[in-house]
């Protein structure tokens, strides 16, 4: 069983080179096409996935001191709580605003309706009169 272990390392190697590679996007595959890349992991296979994973790709630095992620330069710095957030408390006033508003409307017209039915119960329907 020993004797298979330096095989399923050299698979799993390349295995995961091979799939590093095409989840890499072109713009971080470095000196070659991604193509290529992908033809030398799986033709050569020690040599391949080893060169592929020290000069294939752009790789980072550590996270201390490295610029951050082209995804993360436009994230927030720091989470804000929403009863902190001055723009989410103002959006909250102008949406109350409007439902006072709104509900404003709403009872002026049931009033007005009100009214109507009883000008019609009491015997007088202005409208139907012809």
């Amino acid at each position: 069983m020993l004797r298979y272990l330096p095989f399923i390392l050299i698979l799993a190697l390349t295995i995961y080179a091979f799939i590093d590679c095409l989840n890499t996007s072109e713009d971080e595959v470095k000196h070659l096409p991604k193509v290529v890349w992908v033809i030398i992991i799986l033709l050569f296979s020690i040599v391949g996935p080893v060169v592929w994973l020290a000069a294939g790709k752009a790789r980072r630095g550590a996270a201390g001191g490295a610029a951050p992620a082209p995804w993360q330069r436009n994230r927030r710095t720091a989470w804000v709580a929403p009863d902190d957030n001055p723009e989410f408390l103002a959006s909250l006033k102008d949406r109350k605003d409007k439902d006072e508003e709104l509900l404003k409307d709403w009872e002026a017209d049931l009033r007005r309706h009100e009214e109507e039915l009883k000008r019609r119960e009491q015997g007088g329907d202005p409208d139907s009169s012809s």
